[in-house]
């Protein structure tokens, strides 16, 4: 009869169970990962996928028994850490959405605004426009490929030992706050500038010939500018997007 004790099964499983746990936090919250449309039963799928494709690049990990109580702090530590990746990316997404509430704001489109099942909020049609681009140039760009080689680098600077507190001192999530903000001005300032000039050019029109009805020529022509104007800036999206999703990655690789 075959005996296994309960170190042979620490050995064989942990290396796995890890990494899973990790994957599939991650998979949970993240961008594109975490839609709806994706069956539970296939994250958990490919969360088991990644975990054993990930054996060959992962480095030893600490042993810790199922049956003590640090198998609960590795438990924990997992799933922080595989939330912190994915909120990390779901902040660049949200950079880029507020450009496009900013955008529309300029615009006059912000009454324009639909349920985003994803988030339970209100946003504008705008800036639900930005986010969809967003998502289609994550996967042109592959960056749910960065994201999974994040999670498999994470394990690196934050091993499998149980002590989840010093992983989240660690990770300085919070400085992706302000980067949040600075990067969707950045995004939208273009944009910005250029209605600016449309409503000076417009205010000046009011003034030089006050028998037109500025009202109803401005909007159109705001409108009009505007959707010219991201037109013209779309193919510039990318280069911000990849530069905030390098840095939120860093943080965990």
């Amino acid at each position: 009869m075959i005996s296994l004790s309960e170190a042979q099964l620490v050995a064989w499983i942990a290396p796995l169970l890890w990494p899973f746990l990790r994957v599939l936090a991650l998979f949970s919250v993240a961008p594109v990962f975490s839609m709806r449309a994706i069956p539970m039963r296939v994250k958990i799928g490919l969360a088991f996928f990644v975990a054993l494709c990930a054996q060959a690049v992962l480095a030893e990990q600490p042993r810790i028994d199922f049956t003590g109580p640090a198998a609960l702090g590795a438990i924990v530590q997992q799933l922080t850490v595989g939330l912190a990746i994915g909120f990390a990316v779901r902040l660049v997404f949200a950079a880029v959405e507020l450009a496009g509430e900013v955008v529309g704001l300029q615009m006059g489109l912000n009454f324009a605004s639909f349920f985003d099942p994803t988030s339970n909020a209100q946003t504008s049609a705008v800036g639900q426009f930005f986010g969809h681009m967003a998502t289609l140039l994550f996967i042109v760009i592959n960056g749910h490929l960065l994201v999974l080689m994040a999670v498999v680098k994470s394990f690196e600077r934050f091993p499998a030992d149980g002590s989840f507190l010093q992983a989240l001192a660690t990770m300085q999530v919070t400085q992706l706050g302000a980067a949040v903000f600075s990067s969707a001005l950045w995004i939208a300032l273009p944009m910005v500038a250029l209605l600016l000039f449309v409503n000076l050019a417009m205010g000046i029109i009011s003034r030089v010939a006050p028998q037109m009805n500025i009202f109803a020529v401005g909007f159109p022509v705001t409108l009009s500018v505007g959707l010219l104007g991201i037109a013209a800036t779309l193919p510039m999206l990318e280069q911000p997007l990849l530069a905030l999703l390098q840095r939120a990655l860093d943080l965990f690789g």
